[in-house]
C-alpha cells in the first residue's frame, strides 16, 4: 500500500490556521479524500490531558525546556496513536501545528535554537516530516490582536483558558514571527508561506491551488 501523505498548518495563534484546516478537510472530503485531522497539542486522550498544563494562564513558571520537553511528549503520543498509522494506511492527514512550531515558539520565541529542537525530533519523532507545510503568517499585529480576541471568547464560552502565550510580550513573538520564516526560507520545498492581510477565502484559495498541487504531483510519482 502507498504511503499517506502528511500536510501541516502552521501559524502564529491569531493567523487563522483553525478555520482554514476545517476548510480544506471540507473540501478534501467533497473530493472523495477525507484526511484524518488532528492538532497539537491534543488530539489523543494523553494530548487532551498535556494541552492545558502548556496552554492554561495558570501554568505558571513552566521552564523552557519543561515546555518543550512537553510539546514533544504530545508530539510522540500523537505520531505512534493517530499520524503514523493513518499515513500507514495510505491516508492523508491534516494536523494543526508539528514540529516547526515548537521550533519556532520554543527555538526562537524561548531563545532555546532550533538545534536542540531538531535533534529531539530526530530522536523522539523519527525525523517524521510533513510532505507539505503551509505557513499562514499575516502580520504581526492582526495575528496577535485576533489571537488575543479570540481567546477571550473562548473562555467565555467554554471556561477553559488557553491563553498562556497571549500573555507574552510583544517581542518573544517578533522573535517567533521571525524564526517561522527563517524555516521557510531553508525548506522552500516544503514550506509553501501565505503571507499578508487576506481575507479567509482569498487564503482558502492559495492553500487548495497548493494542495491541489502536490497532490497531483504525489500521484504521478506514486
Amino acid at each position: 500500500m502507498q504511503r499517506g501523505f502528511f500536510i501541516t498548518l502552521e501559524g502564529l495563534d491569531g493567523s487563522g490556521k483553525t478555520t482554514q484546516i476545517k476548510r480544506l478537510a471540507a473540501w478534501m472530503e467533497k473530493r472523495h479524500l477525507p484526511p484524518t485531522v488532528t492538532r497539537q497539542p491534543g488530539g489523543t486522550t494523553t494530548g487532551d490531558r498535556i494541552r492545558p498544563l502548556l496552554l492554561d494562564s495558570r501554568s505558571t513558571g513552566l521552564a523552557p525546556m519543561t515546555e518543550m520537553a512537553l510539546m514533544f511528549a504530545d508530539r510522540a503520543q500523537t505520531i505512534a496513536e493517530v499520524i503514523q498509522p493513518a499515513l500507514d494506511a495510505g491516508k492523508i492527514v491534516l494536523c494543526d501545528r508539528f514540529t516547526d512550531s515548537t521550533e519556532a515558539y520554543q527555538g526562537g520565541g524561548r531563545e532555546l535554537g532550533s538545534e536542540i529542537v531538531l535533534e529531539l525530533h530526530r530522536l523522539i519523532c523519527g525525523n517524521l516530516t510533513p510532505d507539505l507545510t503551509l505557513l499562514l503568517l499575516p502580520s504581526l499585529e492582526s495575528s496577535l490582536d485576533r489571537a488575543r480576541r479570540r481567546n477571550e471568547r473562548h473562555n467565555e464560552q467554554t471556561g477553559q483558558d488557553e491563553g498562556r502565550f497571549e500573555q507574552e510580550q510583544d517581542a518573544f513573538y517578533r522573535r517567533v514571527w521571525e524564526k517561522y520564516r527563517e524555516i521557510a526560507r531553508r525548506e522552500p520545498d516544503r514550506v509553501i508561506l501565505i503571507g499578508g492581510n487576506l481575507g479567509i477565502d482569498e487564503v482558502h484559495e492559495q492553500i487548495v491551488e497548493a494542495v491541489a498541487e502536490v497532490l497531483l504531483t504525489a500521484r504521478k510519482n506514486g
